[in-house]
Parts: C-alpha cells; structure tokens; sequence
C-alpha cells in the first residue's frame, strides 16, 4: 500500500494546525488508499539545518537527519497542512524542506492551508513554488479555510463543513492518481 505522510507545519504554543492536520488524516485514513502517518513538525522539533554536508549528497552526520531521511524516502506522497504567516508558510517547514533532497523527489503533494480571510492560500502558493524545486508535484486541487478558528467547537474538534470534505475527496483522489503515475517516473533511472 502507498505511503502518505501527512506534515503539520506550524509549532508554536497554542497552534491549532494539528486539529486541521488530525482532521485531513482521518479523511484520507478513510479512503483506503493509503498507508497513514501524520508528522507533527512540533513534536518532531528539528534544529535549524546543522548538516556540514549538501542534502543532496546524503552524507548526514545526525541522527535527527537520519531519521528524518528515513521517514520521508518511505513516503509515496505528501499533504502539507499548513497556516499561513505573513503571506507564507511557516519556517519550521522549509526547514524540515531543505534538509532533504533527494529523499522528496518524484512525489505528489496535496495542500490543507488556513488563515484568516485569505484561508492561507497566499502561504500555499509560496509552498507550491518551492516544493517544485525538490521535484515535488504540487496537486492544483487543494483545501482551504479562511477564518478557520470559527469552525473548531467548544470540544476543540475541528468540524468544518461538508463542501470541504468533498474538496478533501477530490483532492485525495488525484492524490492516489499521480502517486502512481510519479512511482513510475521515479523507477525509470
């Protein structure tokens, strides 16, 4: 079965990025296509890029490199749940971004974005530019939630309306197609 790993990008105290990311986990869980594991950026805490070394060489010298590495080349596919900080993604992710390289390559991408009134859209434009330079295919369908925080109930659930599970839905579906179209790509060496 394929691997999606689904990365929550925010990390600071009080984030609610991981009641967006639990929510699109849950969804994809559900399709039956996939192989499941959600990536907390948070908990994950990767110091800024320490290695001596070009990612592109993958000589790294740390263990967080290392298991970073790992966790990533055994992804098929990614969704990047993301807020959106003055008109871009946060930090933390295009740190977790450059200590890789190779290990991103040939693989889709879906992107969950939220914010206020622009639903972080502006943020996941930047992260659809960036991610094309480590040959990551970056999926036109997408999820987005402008003033997000009204859709979180008094349980602290993140319970969004149904037109966004549909968008989810479609989402995910290409998600499945160009998996399997970059798998082949990626094992033509």
């Amino acid at each position: 079965m394929e691997q999606l790993k689904i990365i929550s990008a925010t990390v600071r105290p009080g984030r609610k990025g991981p009641l967006v990311a639990e929510w699109i986990t849950e969804i994809a869980k559900k399709t039956g296509a996939f192989e499941v594991e959600l990536i907390d950026l948070g908990l994950l805490n990767l110091p800024l890029m320490d290695e001596v070394n070009h990612p592109s060489m993958q000589k790294y010298e740390h263990e967080h490199t290392k298991q970073w590495s790992a966790k990533i080349e055994e992804a098929d596919a990614f969704i990047f749940v993301t807020g959106e900080y003055d008109f871009g993604y946060p930090s933390p992710l295009r740190n977790a971004l450059e200590y890789l390289y190779k290990e991103w390559n040939y693989k889709a991408a879906g992107i969950v974005s939220y914010g206020g009134i622009s639903a972080g859209t502006r943020a996941a434009n930047a992260l659809k530019n960036d991610l094309s330079t480590f040959k990551i295919v970056p999926l036109y369908e997408a999820v987005n939630f402008s003033f997000f925080t009204e859709l979180i109930n008094e349980d602290n659930v993140f319970v969004p309306h149904e037109r966004s599970e549909k968008a989810a839905q479609v989402m995910l579906k290409e998600l499945v197609r160009w998996t399997k179209g970059l798998k082949l790509i990626k094992a033509d060496v």
